[in-house]
């Protein structure tokens, strides 16, 4: 006597076996997608829920693009982004990092946080409010090429840095563009007003 029962839990299984595998097959065939590039404030966005969850009080004190080799960046944009948070409650700053994928200086992909250091409030940066980043590296950086046509005709493809940070220097919060790898390896670079958008100067 035939167990039509048992026959069918056995096609059915069949079945799902062969679409699973039809799904992996064609998860397998199709292309990676490329590293997500993000502006500043985007990453920044990703960033500072955790850097709350470590201090309620936590602040931005810098925040800075970082290169890297295995992406090709975009105007405004980079594959990995690190910010400084400082805590005055805990006398303690915390880095978080940003990065679109796995990379060399301990960069993993996603937000990762980094160890907890002292802060004594001393030093050329001060923290800076949030809601005074109106103006994202994107928008910088076209304000920034808008006053350096000719640098980047005699210099075309250069890496583009971004820092964000309120100094001493200036009274506002404001984006350093830069062209280069760091600001301390760069020989030319452009302020921007972070909250008003407006050129500041520029640094040779």
């Amino acid at each position: 006597m035939i167990c039509w029962n048992r026959i069918l839990a056995v096609l059915l299984l069949a079945m799902l076996v062969a679409c699973s595998e039809s799904k992996q097959a064609d998860k397998a065939q199709q292309p990676a997608k490329p590293p997500e590039l993000l502006t500043g404030r985007q990453a920044f966005q990703r960033m500072y829920p955790q850097a709350r969850g470590w201090a309620a009080d936590a602040q931005p004190l810098q925040l800075r693009s970082i290169q890297l080799a295995q992406v090709q960046g975009e105007p405004g944009k980079a594959g990995a982004w690190e910010a400084t948070f400082v805590s005055l409650s805990k006398s303690s700053s915390r880095t978080y990092t940003y990065s679109s994928i796995e990379a060399e200086g301990n960069l993993h992909e996603g937000v990762f946080a980094g160890p907890v250091e002292s802060y004594s409030g001393r030093g050329p940066g001060v923290p800076f409010l949030i809601a005074a980043i109106r103006v994202d590296s994107d928008k910088a950086f076209e304000i920034a090429a808008e006053k350096s046509r000719d640098y980047i005709k005699k210099h075309p493809g250069m890496p583009i840095s971004f820092l964000l940070e309120q100094t001493n220097r200036f009274p506002q919060l404001t984006w350093r563009v830069i062209w280069g790898a760091s600001a301390s390896s760069s020989d030319y670079s452009v302020f921007v007003d972070a909250t008003m958008g407006t050129f500041i100067e520029k640094a040779h």
